[in-house]
């Protein structure tokens, strides 16, 4: 279960983080690549883009069930996760 309190500072502002417990597995990295980008100084993924559309949010919460050390949150704070209806064109 990844931490708000230990979201990593790359991350931009949004419902989605990675947290300090990322392994740079590069699963999140292949799964969502417009979302997820690595830090290559310190060797972490974080979130580099929120989705903007239904394919993107999709990406992005497969991208968090799939995380092996469960290092991709979602901020509860940061207002609901968008449906992604929402999205539809």
């Amino acid at each position: 279960m990844a931490f708000v309190k230990d979201k990593l500072p790359d991350n931009v502002a949004g419902k989605f983080y990675v947290d300090r417990q990322c392994i740079d597995c590069d699963v999140c990295r292949d799964t969502s690549p417009s979302n997820f980008k690595r830090n290559d100084n310190n060797g972490y993924s974080y979130v580099c883009k929120q989705p903007e559309s239904t394919e993107e949010f999709e990406l992005c919460m497969d991208a968090l069930m799939a995380c092996p050390v469960e290092a991709i949150g979602d901020d509860a704070e940061a207002g609901d996760l968008p449906k992604a209806s929402k999205f539809a064109a």
